[in-house]
């Protein structure tokens, strides 16, 4: 299991410890979620910030746009340093353009989709992209409880890429802790992003090693 750890949920007063600890972990990619308060009731990571964090970071970034007209900034993201841009098919009126200039950016491609959205927005793009961010929460904040529809949704995801001949892999993020972790695994899922779970641990490096091992 891939494991992307979600600095929302890090010491934002001790941001550089938290990522030197990242650092010497198991951990996969570095998780960062970019929230612009009007797609989602929240405002977190700038430019400036993802930028510093990638100084710092040994682990490559995967960036989750969780804004509106995010294909405004994919020069900006791929400045920043990021591996991977991921963006909100519920933000994007002209999905399949956006796509293609994250790909000429140089990034790899991801496509969250919101709890409530139906997989079926993903049959005409699945093929153009390297991951589906499936949300397990609605997302915005940290620290939230899984939405237990996760795992049916996971499944019908896991079909539709199978069918369509695509590679790409699927990411869950929100609620995820041993236990959950534990299901998707089950279902199939290819990464997960762990937020309080690694962060509020006593050992984090040991919650890492723990999720990757499913």
């Amino acid at each position: 299991m891939l494991i992307a750890p979600s600095l929302l949920s890090a010491d934002f007063g001790n941001l550089q410890r938290e990522i030197e600890m990242l650092n010497s972990s198991e951990a996969d990619y570095l998780h960062i979620d970019v929230m612009d308060g009007v797609f989602v009731p929240n405002i977190t990571f700038g430019f400036p910030v993802i930028k510093a964090i990638n100084a710092i970071s040994t682990l490559p970034l995967d960036v989750h746009l969780m804004i509106v007209e995010p294909q405004k900034y994919v020069s900006q993201i791929r400045d920043c340093g990021a591996s991977l841009m991921t963006v909100h098919v519920e933000a994007c009126v002209h999905l399949y353009r956006v796509v293609q200039m994250i790909r000429q950016a140089g990034m790899k491609v991801g496509i969250a989709i919101n709890p409530g959205t139906p997989i079926e927005h993903l049959v005409d793009i699945i093929n153009e992209i390297d991951l589906v961010l499936l949300m397990s929460v609605n997302p915005g904040f940290g620290g939230q409880s899984f939405i237990k529809n996760t795992l049916a949704k996971l499944v019908r995801l896991k079909k539709l890429i199978a069918d369509s001949g695509s590679n790409a892999i699927v990411e869950v993020d929100g609620g995820i802790n041993a236990h959950t972790g534990g299901l998707l695994a089950q279902y199939e899922a290819d990464m997960l992003v762990a937020g309080s779970y690694v962060f509020n641990s006593p050992a984090p490096h040991h919650a890492i090693r723990a999720l990757k091992a499913l």
